[in-house]
């Protein structure tokens, strides 16, 4: 089995993960109130299908997905339909949501679902219980799963890659997910590779989670010939432009997307909810989500609701214990802060870590030093502090010219600078304004 290693840049952060990553996935508790956005992936908001004083089921359909870039939106509990109105998501947008209380019967939980074969089924069957369910990217850029596999990626595909890198401190979802879930997880990219008939297979698995390669090796047992590859364990490996670079060798275009050259990458939490969408007909309406941080009780895995507010999720965990300097929405790098409890989880929280000031490492921002560092971690080979400077001075245009677009706002760059200057949110925001 090689190993590949990360080709430009990067940083190798404290990990931070040894609270979460023995730690079993637990159910939590079901909320008493979902508040559950129609925005659940990276494009427009689904169109609302309910009312106040409507009834839901638990997976009742409540937002309908409006073009490629949407995706389907279910009701994570039973219940009835409290109003509809417009929250705040990690990001700072703002969407809709329904407001659903808790009342009623489950008609999945607590009960064995049953199975459905689908070798049998033709792509076309198998792509739009893949989209009825409301599946989106999870790992990563939350696009809707169908359209990223869809005929016309079938048509481009040479290489399908398993994205199980985690790189970022404290999240270990998706470490847990391959280690209890193997087998659900395998059957999940066979149905992928029903879709794409791609000429090559790679799992890349983090050289960090040798019981996820072992569990994942031995259900690999169908006959097909998989590449196993250990990734660096280096920041942002699992950026899909970094993975891909490092297993195939090809570089991304700035202006492209992985099918460009062929790939397609799949993290082990989307295959997961392949495989439910397509054998137990099971919608997206929960996740497993990292909690974890020096602020939290009892940090762990958790099985949650989606729409459940990010406060129950804490109390789920035995509340917060110290003085916290910030809660963040996602990994520390890539991740948003917030102070608002009432924050709903969607299909793409990964994890919810409750810092203190100690993990924070907080400090007045000081003026750029030279240093380079900056420089050193970008795995794009930009000049952050330079872009930054462009951006601050209205020259959006000449930061453009020098690769502007090319950041992926990984957070390497705030990460290590000694001046604490806010890169990521300076560039974040050029782009914005453009």
């Amino acid at each position: 089995m090689r190993t590949v290693t990360f080709p430009v840049g990067g940083l190798y952060p404290v990990r931070h993960k040894h609270a979460a990553h023995r730690s079993a996935i637990r159910n939590a508790i079901l909320p008493a109130v979902s508040i559950v956005p129609l925005r659940q992936s990276h494009g427009p908001d689904a169109e609302l299908c309910v009312a106040p004083g409507d009834k839901v089921g638990e997976g009742t359909r409540i937002g309908r997905a409006i073009g490629d870039l949407c995706a389907h939106v279910h009701s994570p509990i039973p219940g009835l339909v409290r109003e509809i109105r417009p929250v705040t998501l990690p990001d700072g947008v703002i969407s809709t949501a329904a407001v659903i209380d808790l009342a009623g019967s489950f008609d999945r939980l607590g009960k064995v679902l049953a199975r459905h074969e689908w070798k049998t089924l033709r792509p076309g069957t198998l792509l739009r219980l893949i989209e009825d369910a409301g599946v989106v990217g999870m790992s990563g850029v939350s696009q809707p799963t169908h359209t990223a596999i869809d005929a016309r990626a079938a048509a481009s595909c040479r290489w399908l890659i398993v994205n199980g890198a985690e790189s970022e401190p404290y999240v270990c979802a998706d470490h847990r997910l391959m280690v209890e879930h193997p087998a659900e997880i395998f059957e999940g990219l066979q149905i992928v590779e029903r879709l794409l008939a791609p000429d090559r297979v790679t799992v890349g698995i983090g050289a960090d989670k040798r019981d996820a390669m072992r569990r994942m090796r031995a259900h690999d047992a169908d006959g097909r010939r998989r590449d196993y590859v250990r990734l660096s364990v280096k920041y942002p490996q699992g950026d899909e432009r970094q993975l891909i670079r490092a297993v195939t060798g090809l570089e991304v275009p700035s202006d492209g997307h992985a099918i460009d050259v062929g790939c397609v990458t799949v993290s082990a939490a989307t295959l997961y909810a392949i495989w439910e969408a397509v054998v137990t007909r099971k919608p997206l309406y929960e996740r497993v989500v990292t909690v974890a941080g020096n602020g939290v009780a009892r940090p762990g895995n958790i099985k949650v609701r989606i729409g459940t507010p990010i406060g129950g999720l804490l109390a789920e965990c035995g509340g917060v214990t110290d003085p916290v300097a910030r809660i963040v929405i996602g990994g520390p790098l890539r991740g948003y802060a917030t102070t608002d409890l009432t924050t709903p989880v969607l299909k793409y929280t990964t994890a919810v870590l409750v810092l203190t000031a100690t993990e924070v490492n907080a400090a007045p921002t000081a003026g750029c030093i030279r240093c380079g560092r900056c420089a050193e971690a970008c795995p794009m080979g930009l000049d952050p502090a330079r872009l930054y400077k462009l951006v601050a001075h209205g020259r959006s245009g000449d930061a453009v010219d020098h690769g502007l677009y090319d950041c992926t706002e990984c957070g390497g760059c705030g990460y290590v600078c000694p001046s604490r200057i806010p890169l990521v949110d300076g560039l974040r925001d050029g782009k914005a304004n453009r």
